[in-house]
This record gives structure tokens, C-alpha cells and sequence, in this order.
């Protein structure tokens, strides 16, 4: 188990260093100076830009830049504005403020929202597969059969202005969402959270119902559990020790690839709600040429993402001993 780990952890840490990159040569291609929407367009002398761009770091080649800002994340770096201690992912190139700390304030209100809908889809799409595969081919099974199908087919910035519409501007059912600390308020955070959460998560049960009743109706035929029937074990017994346990294999394996989709249907859902995440963080920074803001909101997405790849990847070696052994 330990070297699985390991060799997934080092996958991990190369896969980071070509995000990395990957998105620090490709800013490059964006017609837009920095230092000169810095310094102000029309007003600012060469003189002027150049000074700008010295204390932006942006007046070496873009090799050099990328050299320095890794060793920086190790070792720290020297600004204009003061010592950047390691991790140092620089200053924000738009209020000259660490992006670090930027990062660490938007980063509850993603989490929040990410671990949120993964939970409502998870427990809803396995609990809604469960039941239609346990009444396969009944009217139950069809109903959630066809939805699922339809809700499948929606996108977050089509039903987010929906669900505000009908349930907190008509009806009021719901307040207007928002992120409040969890720390502060734990009942203003989950009402302030749960409709996006019930948007991101609507696409995502719809799938995982599909396909927690696909497994389900597939394991109920393999030889196992036909051989615990002969032994004269109830249809419940069955059915959860022994269908349920082998249908998570695939499902935990879906999970670690749809991570990324949910993370990004998580900046959607935030710029959707106007909820303070990472997500807006993103789409600010590449309209406001602000590199280091748009490299650190990269990393830590992609850290997030191999992260709990790697938690998935450890699940999934508990379930089924063959991938440790592999």
C-alpha cells in the first residue's frame, strides 16, 4: 500500500510542475501588457513602464520568470513590496497584494461548495440507484430512469438563474446564497449554500443514478451473488452484503475522474451566485492579465484535484486488493 502511494504521489507532483508550465508559457500568448494595465494606459511613460515592469518581475525573459517563481514556492523571493516567504506564489500584479493570502481567504467558500455537492449527489445519486435497481423494471424504476435522462442533459448557467428564480425570488423559499464561515454561522452557511449546492450537484446525481443502477443490476447476475441465493440468503442480505459492496468499484472509480468536472462546475456554480471563490478569482485574473493570481489559483485547483485523486485512488485499493498488489 505504501508504494502505491508513493507512485502516485510522485505522478502527482509531475503532473503539478506541467500544469505549471504549462499555464506560465501560455499567459504569455495573451496580447495584453500587465505593466502597462499597471501603470495605466495613456499616461504611463517608457520610463515609467519600465520601473513598472522591474517591480513586477516582468522585465526578464519569460524562462527566466518561470525559474525564479518556482524557486520562490521553495525558498521564498525578494519583492519590491517585501519578502515573500516560501510557499511564495507572488504578488498580485492588480493591488500588489500576497496571492497567497488572496487564495487562502477564497479558498473555504470552493471547498465548502465542492465537498457540498459532492455529498447531495453522492448520497442522492447512490440512494435514488439503490432503489431503482432494487424495483428494476417497476414504475419507479422508469420514472428515475427518465429524469435522470433529462437532468443529465442540463448545465449549471441554465439552471442556476432558474433556481434563483423560482425559489428565492418568487418564493422565498430559500435566502439569497451567500458564504458565510462555517466557524461563525453553521446554519447561516448551509442555507447560504444549499441551493448552489443542489444546482451543482442535479447533473451529477442524475448521472451517478444511472450508474449506481447499471452496477447494481450487473453485480445481482454474477456468480457470487447467485451462489449466496442457492445458500438461501435473504433478498436483503444479498443485495447490500454482497451486489452493493462490488458495485462501488466502478462508481468510486468514476468519482476520482469526475473531480475535476466538479471542480470546474464549482467555479461555474460560484460566478453563477456570485459566491467570493476561487472560481471568480480565476475569470478576474485572466480579464486583468494577473499572472500571479492566475498561477496560484492553477496550482492550488490542480493540488486540490490530485489530492483527492490520490485519497480516491486509496479508497479504491481498500475496496479491491488487485490494485495494491498490481
Amino acid at each position: 500500500m505504501l508504494r502505491f502511494l508513493i507512485r502516485r504521489t510522485l505522478g502527482a507532483v509531475a503532473i503539478l510542475l506541467i500544469i505549471s508550465a504549462v499555464t506560465f508559457f501560455l499567459f504569455y500568448a495573451i496580447p495584453r501588457n500587465p505593466a502597462l494595465l499597471a501603470c495605466g494606459k495613456g499616461v504611463c511613460t517608457p520610463e515609467q513602464l519600465a520601473v513598472v515592469e522591474r517591480n513586477l518581475g516582468i522585465d526578464q525573459p519569460v524562462p527566466v520568470q518561470y525559474w525564479e517563481y518556482m524557486v520562490g514556492i521553495f525558498a521564498g523571493r525578494d519583492f519590491p513590496a517585501g519578502h515573500c516567504p516560501a510557499p511564495c506564489l507572488g504578488f498580485s500584479f492588480r493591488n500588489n497584494t500576497p496571492v497567497l493570502d488572496t487564495i487562502l481567504d477564497r479558498l473555504p467558500t470552493t471547498v465548502s461548495l465542492t465537498i457540498g455537492g459532492a455529498v447531495v449527489f453522492l448520497t442522492l445519486g447512490l440512494a435514488l440507484g439503490m432503489l431503482a435497481a432494487w424495483r428494476q423494471g417497476g414504475l419507479l424504476d422508469k420514472t428515475m430512469s427518465s429524469t435522470s435522462l433529462v437532468l443529465s442533459s442540463m448545465q449549471i448557467y441554465f439552471l442556476g438563474p432558474l433556481a434563483l428564480a423560482a425559489v428565492v425570488y418568487n418564493t422565498e423559499l430559500l435566502p439569497q446564497p451567500r458564504y458565510e464561515p462555517f466557524t461563525e454561522d453553521p446554519l447561516a452557511w448551509f442555507q447560504g449554500l444549499l441551493l448552489p449546492w443542489l444546482v451543482l450537484a442535479t447533473i451529477f446525481t442524475a448521472n451517478y443514478t444511472r450508474m449506481a443502477r447499471a452496477t447494481l443490476i450487473e453485480q445481482l447476475q454474477e456468480d457470487h451473488v447467485r451462489t449466496a441465493r442457492a445458500k438461501g440468503m435473504g433478498p436483503r442480505t444479498v443485495f447490500f452484503r454482497y451486489a452493493w459492496r462490488g458495485s462501488l468499484i466502478p462508481i468510486v472509480t468514476i468519482f476520482g475522474i469526475d473531480l475535476g468536472s466538479l471542480f470546474g462546475g464549482a467555479m461555474i456554480t460560484e460566478y453563477t451566485f456570485a459566491l467570493p471563490g476561487l472560481g471568480r478569482l480565476a475569470v478576474d485574473s485572466v480579464t486583468q492579465s494577473n499572472l500571479p493570481m492566475l498561477m496560484g489559483v492553477m496550482l492550488f485547483a490542480a493540488l486540490m484535484i490530485v489530492l483527492f485523486n490520490i485519497v480516491v485512488d486509496a479508497c479504491y485499493a481498500l475496496i479491491d486488493p488487485r490494485v495494491r498488489l498490481a
